[in-house]
């Protein structure tokens, strides 16, 4: 079943892009008693996540601040230090939280889970952009396919 506006997130473990070393934060620990921009792409350094979607986010980010948001995250069914190597190469180091799904748990978990395995990229996560407070999803907004037409930073920071 895929998530929706007033579902609680699942309760999941993501490794976390940090200035010192990775971590492990859970769900809890990231959404807890927090207003959080989540933001979902298929693959760190593909075409339209990297010159496209993560961007945007990147370049709001101030505005998110302003209009109360606590954090803006991305994530990705990629490992840490791919995510890592994806947050140094943006700049987005120390703006944008990275929060790699490496074995796609959340993605699972979530129903947002994408079959990629025909093009060689094995499964992914869907498109998405999410507002989210203290864990409970408040809005969604999920692309259909490979398109980048929702999920912008633009269209959710309107919903704010």
């Amino acid at each position: 079943m895929t998530i929706k506006p007033g579902d609680k997130l699942p309760d999941v473990t993501f490794r976390v892009v940090t200035p010192d070393a990775p971590a492990a934060k859970t769900t809890a620990e990231i959404f807890g008693g927090r207003k959080v921009v989540l933001f979902a792409v298929p693959g760190a350094f593909t075409p339209t996540c990297h010159r496209n979607h993560l961007p945007g986010f990147l370049e709001h980010y101030d505005e998110f601040r302003a209009k109360g948001v606590d954090a803006v995250a991305v994530t990705s069914v990629n490992d840490v230090f791919v995510m890592q190597a994806w947050a140094q190469a943006t700049g987005a180091l120390g703006k944008i939280e990275f929060l790699a799904d490496g074995a796609g748990e959340f993605a699972k978990a979530t129903g947002m889970e994408l079959d990629r395995v025909a093009a060689g990229l094995g499964v992914r996560s869907q498109r998405y952009a999410m507002l989210v407070e203290d864990g409970v999803v408040k809005a969604l907004n999920l692309d259909d396919g490979g398109k980048l037409d929702i999920s912008g930073a633009d269209t959710i920071l309107k919903a704010l």
